[in-house]
């Protein structure tokens, strides 16, 4: 699985993360470094299928996970293979034959505290809960691969996703690429402010990030069976709440079920809630 927002190089959300001016927040600098920044991903992603390869895989699928697309097919590993496109989603190409799940380039959950341009799926979500927790991408994909009987046993990204990421299984392979200099939450901020709170980041030059990615990937397959799987019991109840608007309304949407792929697979439907 893979993002963009904490590939080391990638800095801001409309320059690198979004394809153009046209994106969906409305930002006129978008995409002046996208392409810039899906090579920068990649070539994170080739790293890490480097070492899964070094240390005994013998077929890796890659999942595109980024919303608009983060990865330069023309790029890739070629000894790997990718899920890419609209309508991609879940379970993102996971099933019972897969030996470990890894995470490249991601992020923390929204309103993390010191997180670079970290959120839950979008910047316009305030809140992601899962049966009462605040949730991000970490989380989700963690129960999708242990759905499945898939230990999740690596992650690359910033420090924050990494912390995160060991609440849930201790035993993960962490490579912190990215440190966040930014503190404070964006809980409760607008979509522009929450957008620019958390910018300020150490890098690792990307040469030294993929060297660290291609070293633990090429640790994370020793002692897999041992890999704690993180699992929340049914029944589930999802929420989604969006940023407050400017006429003091938010978006807000509520799915239950009692099989996680069921919860996740349904289509939000949004109700208008005071802020």
């Amino acid at each position: 699985m893979t993002d963009m927002e904490c590939v080391a190089g990638v800095v801001t959300l409309p320059e690198y993360c979004l394809p153009g001016p046209d994106n969906k927040y409305g930002r006129r600098e978008g995409g002046r470094y996208y392409e810039h920044a899906r090579e920068l991903a990649t070539l994170e992603v080739n790293a890490a299928v480097d070492g899964l390869l070094e240390a005994g895989a013998s077929e890796v699928l890659v999942h595109d996970g980024h919303g608009p697309g983060g990865l330069n097919v023309s790029l890739l590993h070629s000894k790997a293979r990718m899920l890419t496109g609209r309508g991609k989603w879940w379970p993102i190409g996971l099933d019972r034959s897969f030996d470990a799940a890894i995470m490249i380039g991601q992020h923390a959950r929204a309103n993390t505290d010191g997180g670079h341009l970290c959120h839950s799926g979008s910047f316009d979500r305030d809140d992601w809960t899962l049966n009462g927790r605040s949730v991000g991408e970490i989380e989700l994909y963690m129960l999708m691969a242990a759905y499945f009987d898939v230990p999740t046993v690596m992650i690359s990204g910033d420090a924050a996703a990494c912390e995160q990421a060991r609440e849930f299984v201790p035993s993960i392979v962490g490579v912190a690429v990215i440190e966040g200099q930014s503190r404070g939450s964006s809980k409760g901020m607008t979509l522009d402010e929450a957008i620019d709170l958390n910018v300020p980041a150490i890098h690792a030059a990307p040469t030294m990030a993929r060297r660290m990615i291609q070293e633990g990937a090429r640790r994370c397959l020793k002692n897999v069976d041992q890999v704690e799987r993180y699992w929340v019991d049914p029944p589930y109840e999802m929420i989604r709440l969006s940023r407050p608007r400017p006429d003091g309304t938010r978006q807000r949407s509520v799915a239950t079920a009692d099989d996680y792929l069921d919860v996740m697979m349904q289509k939000p439907q949004y109700e208008t809630v005071p802020a």
